[in-house]
């Protein structure tokens, strides 16, 4: 019998590059592929898992027709409270998707192209991050939708060594869950401590 992970790489998938990044929201832009580009840049400022994005609803992220710069849901998974930015670039093509969907504010963010009133499903959001991966010719067994939610948390980190405002970004309940999620090596600790004059 072949085991189910024959071939795969098994464990934390790779955060996107800032190169990376610039790469598709060019593509898409070049393209007018709003849909995308919605998807795209609200995936990397939430930093949320995929399973909340997909069910992100209007008023989530608006208040009177205004794109909110912060917004706050519960998490599926833990019912923990997550806040999240909405950056300038992501307001304005949420503003251009929502007035061109009609979508009102019980509307889903993200509306299934198949089935009136659900959301996206998760295969169809996978199967757009597989197109980005492709395109960009990188590994597509290292890379999945779950790299979106791990790369603004990967910048910030490699940035400010902040642990702390990235266990708060991702809601996680405890400081060594984001220690295991950031891969934060033996190597990066010593780094720091040597910079650190005491």
């Amino acid at each position: 019998m072949k085991a189910w992970n024959k071939g795969k790489r098994v464990g934390q998938k790779k955060a996107f590059k800032l190169e990376d990044i610039w790469r598709i929201r060019i593509r898409l832009e070049l393209e007018h592929n709003l849909e995308q580009l919605v998807i795209f840049n609200l995936a990397i400022d939430s930093k949320l898992r995929s399973s909340d994005l997909i069910q992100l609803k209007v008023r989530d992220i608006s208040s009177s027709s205004l794109i909110q710069s912060r917004a706050i849901i519960e998490q599926k998974k833990t019912h923990r409270e997550v806040q999240f930015e909405i950056t300038p670039k992501t307001q304005q093509c949420l503003t251009l998707w929502i007035h061109n969907q009609n979508l009102t504010p019980s509307d889903y963010l993200f509306p299934s192209p198949r089935k009136e009133g659900s959301h996206i499903s998760y295969h169809y959001y996978s199967g757009i991050v597989k197109q980005w991966v492709k395109k960009l010719g990188l590994d597509l067994t290292q890379y999945n939708t779950h790299s979106l939610r791990r790369t603004k948390a990967s910048l910030i980190y490699a940035k400010t060594k902040n642990l702390r405002a990235i266990q708060l970004l991702l809601g996680h309940s405890k400081l060594e869950s984001t220690i295991e999620y950031l891969g934060v090596e033996i190597e990066d600790a010593l780094t720091i401590s040597e910079a650190t004059e005491t």
